[in-house]
């Protein structure tokens, strides 16, 4: 959208717009009202057209739930890797769990003429996703739509979830739990059905354990995790299993054990998901999925480069997993 499409939906001259958008004197109220009706209605954003005027700012925006998420941290030390190699520098703002929190940080992100943004799993409908794309060069990490308006880049969370299931089940375990995510927790709107649960429960099924199959939906949270451990020992038997929908909800239930008396894996297996750094701690040893953070970092940075030059056509880039043994995994104790 241009100034002179506000100025013909407000019915007003093009200087009329520029002296509202500047906060200039000399325009009555009715006027600024018009116009301003008319910047809302069109989703006109004056700094873009600024920034076009001004050049680059030589910055990559990047937008994450929290700052805290260990795996997003591996993501941006990727992208700070890959820029270090170029004149642009990354500047980071968290968006939240809720929609509302994470418009405003998208929108921060555009009111400083960021060059490109690296949106991580956001909770944008891509209706929203590509109103910025249009106007920035945008890649969207972790969610599994696509569009031609931005890029993409994301992991097999199917496949990643068969290689931790068809793990345990060759180890002889048959009460399996699962802890993934409620949708109250700000997860994407895209990950319905959640993937990771969905092939828990198919490959459950598949091998004949459909009775077995106990999900517990919280958060990809160490309190998550904590939680949703404590709920599934509740139950009788309790499962000699448990895959956690990340490594971070996987420490939870590392501590939920502890505090039972329970160790690991004698008496429950334990698997995560995203092979965080904490995760191959000798004092923690967690089997889990490697989607390599670091990589789908540097791989955002060249993409989003690549658009900033004028690349056009979108690129969808998808991670292969692999599965990380370690200690946590064991067969079945002979209580089990």
């Amino acid at each position: 959208m241009t100034i002179s499409d506000v100025a013909k939906l407000a019915g007003v001259s093009k200087a009329a717009v520029s002296k509202v958008i500047r906060n200039d004197y000399g325009v009555s109220e009715a006027m600024r009202d018009r116009v301003k009706r008319a910047i809302d209605e069109l989703g006109y954003r004056p700094q873009a057209a600024a920034r076009a005027l001004r050049g680059r700012s030589f910055t990559i925006g990047v937008l994450m739930q929290h700052i805290g998420i260990p795996f997003y941290a591996e993501i941006m030390s990727g992208l700070v890797e890959q820029l270090e190699e170029s004149d642009y520098q990354a500047i980071m703002i968290q968006g939240g769990t809720r929609a509302k929190t994470e418009e405003r940080a998208i929108d921060a992100l555009m009111d400083r003429q960021v060059d490109g943004i690296l949106m991580i799993a956001p909770l944008a409908g891509r209706t929203q996703l590509e109103r910025v794309a249009r106007e920035i060069p945008t890649l969207v990490l972790g969610r599994h739509d696509r569009s031609p308006a931005y890029d993409s880049i994301v992991d097999d969370d199917r496949t990643g979830s068969e290689l931790v299931m068809e793990h345990l089940i060759a180890l002889g375990h048959r009460r399996i739990g699962h802890i993934t995510f409620h949708e109250d927790h700000g997860q994407p709107a895209d990950h319905k059905p959640h993937l990771r649960a969905e092939t828990y429960e198919r490959v459950m099924r598949d091998h004949g354990f459909a009775d077995e199959i106990a999900v517990v939906a919280t958060s990809y949270s160490e309190e998550g995790g904590y939680r949703g451990a404590h709920e599934l020992l509740s139950r009788s038997p309790r499962p000699t299993a448990i895959f956690a929908g990340s490594d971070e909800s996987a420490l939870g239930v590392l501590t939920a054990l502890h505090e039972a008396g329970l160790s690991v894996p004698d008496d429950v297996s334990v698997a995560g998901y995203d092979n965080t750094r904490l995760a191959a701690h000798p004092n923690i040893a967690l089997t889990t999925v490697n989607q390599d953070g670091a990589v789908m970092g540097r791989t955002a940075g060249r993409l989003l480069l690549e658009r900033v030059e004028g690349r056009a056509a979108a690129v969808h880039f998808s991670v292969t997993p692999s599965l990380v043994v370690r200690r946590s995994t064991a067969p079945p104790g002979p209580g089990a």
